[in-house]
């Protein structure tokens, strides 16, 4: 029992220190998540402003002046409104000596466009007005808004600080009037706008913008972190508190990629692991129980009948020398019985610990085997047993083998053959057989059988079957498996065939031992 709680002790320590060592890789990758989120904070929110910013102003500049991308004047952003009169003024004064010097070159729609196109990347353009309509523009969207507004013929002035602000229109005009050859009056006005797009307006647009940017990156980031980081966390430390509580059954499944994917693919292993290790635990659990039971039940026997016997020659029934041998020697056997018993459980706890003795070395088949059979052959005779040998193998192969664990092999299955013998004159047949690279050894009797339900378990641990082994005929159930075990760890296998009331074969193979040649 407490080798089996260190065993599942031992298992649960590994399975958590290999689950914390995945969490710590979860741990290191999650710092990308982390740092992702980090340049995002930083990043999104001044590029979705300066989009905002640029939208925004776009939209002021078209909604107050009528101006279309393809014309929109980007000094507007950050000039200064002296920035603004000196381009007029500029413009202004280049007009005025045209009409001083040559008037007739304004009625030149090309000359008046070259003009226009000075001017404009400053937020400045011109309109030339005949009589009462427009002769040119170089912004026609606005100058429909302002046409109405321009003063009559004659009242313009011709000083340099001669001018008219539009406040609601935003507008700073300069005008000169001239006459086109025909008569016709005409006026020429520089138009400047004069508000940049840092105006109360856009400041309380900005503000707005900039407050919705944050909460629509906040929002997302949130929802990002949760669904990808926090949620999973949650699903797996309820997973782990149902591991506590030693339900082994609550699954996690997922079909996500990345660490939170491996995460709940090592859990799974974990938890698959752990229950397994759990059942193999109850099972050998319960295998001890009855390992304890069936040898409380093993020993009982020949001790009750070593003490009956005993208490018999202390009172005087064993009066003669005959009955006095006949007792000694029973207690003899029952002490050999018992011996038997605890050697078979001092190689099952080998077996456990995977610590069998093992002292390899080179065996003739045919001396060894025959040696083996006149060894059992006396006391099968004792128990009116017949027993029949035949080798056919060559008289010089070999194997690798110890042969105190593989006489433990021989004695282990003919043991059980006469254990469960029902016949008065049993039979046991050993056979030697020739396999090319391989011996075959064949144990068989004519005892009871083994029905085909049980015969791919008899070499389990503690396998009992009523039909083939009656724990009232003795025996741990572990002689078998130990059995299997030592044949394994030979390099060989080992497998059984039988019929019910016919008897039971045992078979098992060996390599040959072959000396390398050199060439």
């Amino acid at each position: 029992m407490i080798y089996l709680e260190c065993l599942w002790k031992r298992a649960i320590c590994r399975e958590e220190e290999r689950f914390r060592q995945t969490g710590k890789e979860v741990a290191m990758k999650l710092k990308t998540r982390l740092q992702v989120t980090f340049i995002t904070i930083i990043f999104l929110p001044m590029v979705l402003t300066i989009i905002a910013f640029a939208v925004i102003g776009i939209y002021l500049m078209n909604m107050n002046q009528g101006y279309t991308m393809q014309e929109l004047d980007y000094a507007m952003m950050s000039e200064t409104m002296e920035t603004f009169v000196n381009t007029a003024d500029k413009a202004y004064e280049k007009l005025l000596r045209q009409v001083q010097t040559d008037p007739v070159r304004l009625e030149d729609r090309a000359y008046l466009k070259m003009v226009n196109d000075e001017f404009s990347r400053k937020s400045t353009y011109i309109i030339v007005r005949k009589n009462d309509g427009i002769y040119y523009t170089g912004n026609e969207e606005a100058a429909k808004r302002i046409m109405d507004k321009l003063p009559d013929y004659g009242e313009g002035d011709l000083s340099e600080d001669s001018g008219y602000y539009f406040d609601k229109l935003s507008k700073y005009v300069k005008q000169i009037d001239f006459t086109f050859r025909d008569g016709a009056k005409g006026s020429v006005f520089v138009v400047t706008k004069m508000n940049a797009l840092i105006s109360r307006e856009l400041l309380v647009d900005m503000l707005i913008a900039i407050f919705l940017i944050l909460i629509f990156t906040s929002v997302m980031l949130t929802q990002w972190i949760r669904k990808g980081v926090f949620h999973p966390i949650d699903e797996l430390n309820m997973a782990m508190k149902k591991i506590k509580e030693g339900n082994y059954d609550y699954m996690l499944q997922t079909n996500a990629k990345g660490e939170i994917g491996d995460l709940y693919r090592n859990y799974e292993d974990m938890r698959l692991r752990l229950k397994e290790s759990v059942e193999e635990s109850s099972q050998q659990e319960r295998q001890n129980r009855e390992l304890i039971s069936n040898i409380s039940h093993d020993l009982k026997t020949p001790i009750t009948a070593i003490k009956g016997y005993v208490e018999g020659i202390m009172d005087g029934v064993a009066d003669t020398p005959q009955k006095q041998d006949k007792y000694l020697r029973t207690i003899y056997n029952k002490a050999n019985d018992m011996q038997k018993l605890i050697n078979e459980l001092t190689t099952y706890s080998n077996v456990e610990n995977n610590r069998i003795p093992y002292n390899f070395r080179r065996l003739n088949v045919a001396d060894y085997f025959g040696d083996c059979v006149e060894d059992v052959g006396m006391d099968l005779e004792n128990r009116n047993i017949s027993l029949n040998y035949s080798n056919l193998v060559e008289p010089d192969t070999m194997v690798i083998a110890d042969p105190e664990q593989l006489k433990k092999v021989i004695n282990n299955i003919i043991s059980n053959s006469v254990k469960y013998m029902n016949k008065r004159n049993g039979i046991i047949d050993i056979r030697i057989l020739d396999e090319v690279d391989s011996i075959r050894v064949e144990i068989e009797d004519n005892g009871k059988g083994i029905a085909q339900k049980d015969l791919s378990k008899i070499f389990d641990r503690f396998y009992r079957t009523d039909a083939s082994r009656n724990s009232a005929q003795g025996g741990s159930g572990i002689g078998l498996s130990i059995v299997k075990k030592i044949i394994e760890d030979h390099g060989g296998y080992i497998w059984a065939t039988s019929k019910e009331g016919e008897g039971t074969c045992m078979h098992f193979v060996m390599r040959k031992y072959r000396e390398l040649q050199n060439e």
